[in-house]
């Protein structure tokens, strides 16, 4: 049985995979199913093995690493309307939220032509939309995120997320935006992907 020790010393004494998916933190291979890590102060993911994402518990404070975990969560009825997201100042439809326990803050990315663009997120706002709703203390600082859509009819969807998640729907839809505003291409990723999110989630009322 493997052990944390078997992991790390694997860490520190491998050399640098060379060719081909490895873990980032031991070398081992990975195939293109594998978990994810976040490094809290980058904020970057990090592909890992099994292994060497159980070592990284995302409910633990203090960890330099945090384990991504994978539940999806719907939480209907959200109380955001279009006044209240024109006051965060996000120019499009659709963002993703998440405390960034370096920071101290809520952090906030919305999707364009080059990828993911951070907003520069009016805290005051968000906490306005946000203080009603307790569902909200129930995201994992640094590795889960709420990303919340306003279709342009019908009620806002918003979903409880794997920060991988937000991050593998802004590379989707960066390969098919054109234009300023997107395209029909890119609405039909977007409609897609969350369809599939309603299908997964589990609601949260």
């Amino acid at each position: 049985m493997t052990t944390p020790f078997d992991i790390l010393s694997r860490i520190t004494s491998r050399p640098p995979p060379q060719t081909g998916e490895r873990c980032e933190m031991c070398s081992e291979p990975i195939g293109d199913e594998h978990q994810h890590v976040v490094s809290v102060a980058g904020r970057q993911l990090m592909c890992v093995c099994r292994g060497c994402w159980l070592l990284f518990p995302a409910d633990t404070a203090d960890l330099r690493y945090r384990a991504v975990p994978d539940r999806c969560l719907s939480f209907p009825d959200f109380a955001v309307d279009r006044r209240a997201w024109d006051a965060l100042q996000i120019p499009v439809g659709v963002a993703f939220f998440f405390r960034n326990s370096a920071l101290g803050r809520v952090v906030a990315f919305y999707p364009g032509p080059a990828g993911a663009c951070e907003s520069e997120l009016d805290l005051a706002q968000w906490e306005a939309i946000t203080a009603a709703d307790t569902r909200i203390s129930e995201v994992v600082d640094d590795v889960e995120a709420l990303l919340i859509r306003l279709p342009e009819t019908g009620p806002p969807q918003c979903f409880l997320v794997p920060i991988d998640v937000c991050y593998e729907f802004v590379g989707g839809l960066r390969t098919v935006w054109r234009g300023f505003d997107g395209g029909g291409d890119a609405r039909a990723f977007i409609d897609a992907f969350f369809a599939a999110l309603a299908a997964r989630a589990k609601e949260r009322r």
